[in-house]
């Protein structure tokens, strides 16, 4: 069979009752931005989150920009980013004036380095920003504790980890987070679309303001803004969509599962860890492999889609070539190493199982005579532990 990565439209066949009725409401209000559909996916996602206040944007790069717009930060100031993360979250720093600074993860590229980034800090940093990567929460309480001694501000990057859980917190209860609802995404819409839930009332009025040409009421501006606003059609999606992201999720770790149980002991792939102190969202299954490319082929004639997340590190993107943060090869070796080995597998809510069987099937095989992968100190690899020897839990085990 062929295995697409991802099948976007299987959230609306499952939910095709519940979606169609929401844009039909939609359609025959006469209301379609800034209205009641917005008000009440605001007010369910940042209870869901488990916070005071949300704020639905344009898409999850201008939640991360009107974010950091909101702290006052701008022209001069730096802010800490990962080295390993989707462009958008340095972009929208640029977006700002500011300089993105780029750090390393730890080895295990779950997180930023926490001593890392406190050498990075200079009198012009003005904040972190912790990537969720692939819906595996960042070590959170390290990077505040950075934070707190240099009175940095933290704005979470959230754009996969919707439903994630750190330490038993929901992802989202934290002080600035953002997320993005791209129709991949673990909720997604069916178009672009981000938000930003805060515990600061005084940040989610700012961000309103910004989101809405600077206005509050009509042909009145009071800041310089733009204009990012969730659109009514997708706010009722994201409704309809809600209370389903816990059930989703929960296939996905399913499936997750499954795969580290059948190709964790594989010596030519690493599959991910997690920590014992995290509840990842699984929105992506990202493996690592030596002959990372070779692997990637001979899945593609299995039939079997892979995407590499991301093969690029923005510090050798062009967008940053002639740019501060950009740095020659070598210059944050974890983040390059992971661009070269990452490979993710399909995953998603409606995958089936005998997909996913058919998924470790051809993964075993298409491994078979590739070189063995290494650790990063090039000892034999233990399966299912994390890089300081602790055993990691799948997903069905308590936390």
């Amino acid at each position: 069979m062929t295995i697409p990565f991802l099948d976007a439209g299987a959230g609306y066949r499952e939910l095709r009752a519940d979606i169609d009725a929401a844009l039909q409401r939609v359609s025959a209000s006469g209301r379609y931005l800034l209205g009641a559909e917005l008000e009440g996916f605001e007010e369910e996602f940042a209870a869901y989150c488990d916070n005071g206040h949300c704020v639905a944007v344009g898409s999850g790069c201008d939640a991360l920009e009107l974010s950091l717009r909101a702290l006052d930060i701008g022209p001069g100031d730096e802010v800490v980013v990962p080295a390993h993360t989707f462009i958008g979250t340095w972009l929208a720093v640029s977006a700002t004036g500011a300089q993105p600074v780029a750090v390393d993860p730890t080895p295990d590229g779950l997180s930023l380095d926490p001593a890392l980034v406190e050498a990075a800090v200079t009198p012009r940093t003005k904040a972190l920003m912790p990537v969720h990567l692939h819906g595996h929460p960042a070590d959170l309480d390290p990077l505040l504790a950075v934070a707190e001694r240099h009175g940095l501000a933290v704005v979470e990057d959230a754009a996969q980890a919707h439903g994630a859980r750190y330490r038993g917190r929901r992802i989202g209860s934290g002080h600035v987070v953002a997320f993005s609802f791209y129709p991949g995404k673990n909720l997604g819409a069916m178009g672009d679309g981000g938000a930003v839930v805060t515990r600061d009332a005084g940040v989610a009025d700012r961000i309103r303001l910004l989101r809405n040409c600077g206005s509050r009421e009509k042909y009145r501006h009071e800041v310089r803004a733009t204009n990012s606003r969730l659109d009514e059609l997708q706010a009722a999606v994201l409704r309809a969509k809600l209370p389903r992201l816990d059930a989703w999720n929960a296939r996905r770790a399913r499936t997750a599962e499954r795969y580290t149980r059948a190709l964790g002991s594989l010596p030519q792939i690493a599959v991910p860890v997690t920590a014992r102190w995290a509840d990842p969202a699984w929105h992506l299954y990202v493996i690592r492999c030596a002959e990372r490319d070779e692997l990637r082929r001979r899945l593609e004639r299995a039939g079997v889609q892979t995407l590499i997340h991301y093969p690029v590190p923005p510090h050798r993107s062009p967008a940053y070539a002639d740019a501060p943060a950009g740095a020659p090869a070598g210059a944050h070796p974890r983040s390059e190493r992971l661009a070269a080995q990452s490979l993710s597998l399909p995953l998603g809510p409606h995958l089936g199982d005998d997909e996913s069987r058919a998924v470790v099937a051809a993964v075993r095989a298409a491994a078979a005579g590739l070189a063995a992968y290494p650790t990063p100190d090039g000892t034999p690899r233990t399966p299912r532990t994390t890089p300081d020897g602790q055993r990691f839990p799948l997903a069905t085990e308590k936390r």
